[in-house]
């Protein structure tokens, strides 16, 4: 699995890039937020966090400008019936991480269907699956009630993505938070497995 990638950029066009990494290219698909918040020029070094999808007739490197877009894309491919890497894109590309959470713990369909791609039907049912089957929805409802930190939710997300119950992670992310109250996502996480594996 190819999780990040540093290199310069060769290629960039809205949606594609191709980074330059000890002289192999990468084409990479990205999000216009993603595209937007990197501005790449060509020949200046860029940092992406990525996922390599693996179909029998093609391997498609999906980059990311922050681990909550990673996160969030990993989520609806993974945890939402029917949504593959092209509408989890879609999602990243037609609105910010943040108001996307807010429509799906407000239950606002209405809103998910302006994204291009996104039916009445698929926008229900990413809400109806991210709030029932997986849960995520009430850490993202909790977090903005709470002092809770971005970075701890983030870090319960990403463990709920990985498969762990959201009661767990929570209290994982929790134990871990309180013996570093101003932990990045990543250490929060890892400290996190470690302490689930463990």
């Amino acid at each position: 699995m190819i999780a990040r990638i540093r290199g310069k950029v060769w290629e960039a066009l809205p949606g594609r890039l191709v980074v330059d990494v000890q002289g192999v290219g990468y084409q990479v698909i990205v999000a216009m937020s993603t595209y937007d918040a990197l501005n790449p020029v060509l020949g200046a070094e860029i940092e992406l966090r990525t996922y390599l999808h693996i179909r029998e007739n093609a391997h498609t490197l999906y980059g990311f400008a922050t681990d909550a877009e990673k996160d969030l894309f990993l989520l609806l491919i993974e945890r939402v019936t029917g949504i593959g890497p092209a509408i989890g894109m879609a999602v990243l590309s037609g609105m910010p991480v943040d108001h996307f959470k807010a429509c799906v713990v407000g239950g606002d369909a209405a809103a998910l269907t302006r994204i291009k791609g996104l039916g009445k039907k698929t926008a229900e049912r990413i809400i109806l699956e991210l709030k029932d089957k997986v849960g995520v929805a009430e850490s993202w409802q909790a977090a903005a009630e709470s002092s809770v930190s971005h970075a701890a939710v983030d870090a319960e997300s990403a463990l709920i993505g990985l498969g762990y119950k959201q009661a767990e992670a929570r209290k994982a992310v929790a134990a871990v938070a309180k013996l570093n109250t101003s932990a990045a996502t990543e250490d929060l996480l890892r400290d996190a497995l470690r302490m689930l594996n463990s």
